[in-house]
């Protein structure tokens, strides 16, 4: 049974990475191996702009949410307030709700501000903003879930050696939670890179990325280059997801060292 669940979720992926390499350019009858479509793929001006698009969104908003989320993540580990518990479960929105509802709050939102203001036209700018507002919560979570697996005595013994709290802060706690902070920016690049729907919704003519790109191409009939640039990312992907439980192994195991 699990093996025909694995093939069912694995099987299409396989297929069409298979037929990336096809040498025909329609249908499914297989007529010879090639790599001329991943060629194609530097050759098209319309893939180099919105890789582009893509890797600029995805490194701007995971460097933003991995600063804000860690600082957001440690705060909520050291720290006790009032509405602390209120702070959490806002935090989880972001998480638990569907893309669509929020994209659609999101671009209502962008049009309401730029109706009174003019700020906010939609293009990459948006979609970075809208990118970060969900990678922090991601980011956050991760982060405090390592930093709750470090030692107190560690930072006990940075204090009897009579550092400050910056000095614990840097030589002892920003160390031991790093690979943790890596996994969760690792976690929020693939999610920015893989998003579809919020960057559909929060994007303007001059913002496409891949997979807004993949979606229009293929409406008018998937081609042995979309297969190919298909193939592409998941690779990308696949390669992200595999770090971020490395990263997180070796973050439980420095935070109990």
């Amino acid at each position: 049974m699990s093996y025909a669940i694995y093939g069912f979720l694995y099987l299409p992926i396989l297929l069409i990475a298979v037929y990336s390499f096809n040498r025909a350019r329609f249908g499914l009858v297989w007529t010879g191996f090639t790599f001329d479509w991943y060629w194609a793929l530097f050759r098209n001006a319309a893939i180099w702009q919105a890789t582009q698009n893509t890797l600029v969104l995805a490194g701007v908003s995971t460097l933003v949410s991995t600063l804000l989320g860690s600082l957001l993540g440690y705060g909520l580990y050291r720290y006790r307030f009032p509405g602390q518990k209120a702070v959490q479960g806002l935090l989880l929105l972001p998480v638990v709700v569907p893309d669509i509802v929020m994209a659609i709050t999101l671009l209502l939102f962008y049009q309401l501000v730029r109706a009174y203001t003019g700020w906010f036209e939609l293009g990459l700018g948006t979609m970075v903003i809208a990118h970060i507002t969900f990678q922090i919560a991601f980011v956050a979570i991760v982060v405090r879930s390592r930093l709750q697996l470090l030692d107190p005595a560690l930072e006990e013994a940075a204090y009897d050696l009579y550092a400050n709290t910056w000095q614990k802060l840097r030589y002892v706690t920003l160390p031991l939670a790093m690979p943790g902070i890596l996994a969760a920016a690792l976690l929020a690049f693939t999610l920015s890179i893989d998003d579809f729907v919020i960057s559909f919704f929060t994007s303007g003519p001059e913002s496409q990325t891949l997979p807004i790109l993949i979606y229009s191409t293929a409406r008018r009939g998937v081609t042995p280059e979309i297969n190919a640039l298909s193939t592409v990312i998941v690779a990308i992907t696949l390669v992200a997801v595999m770090g971020f439980p490395l990263l997180s192994r070796s973050s439980r195991e420095r935070g109990r060292g």
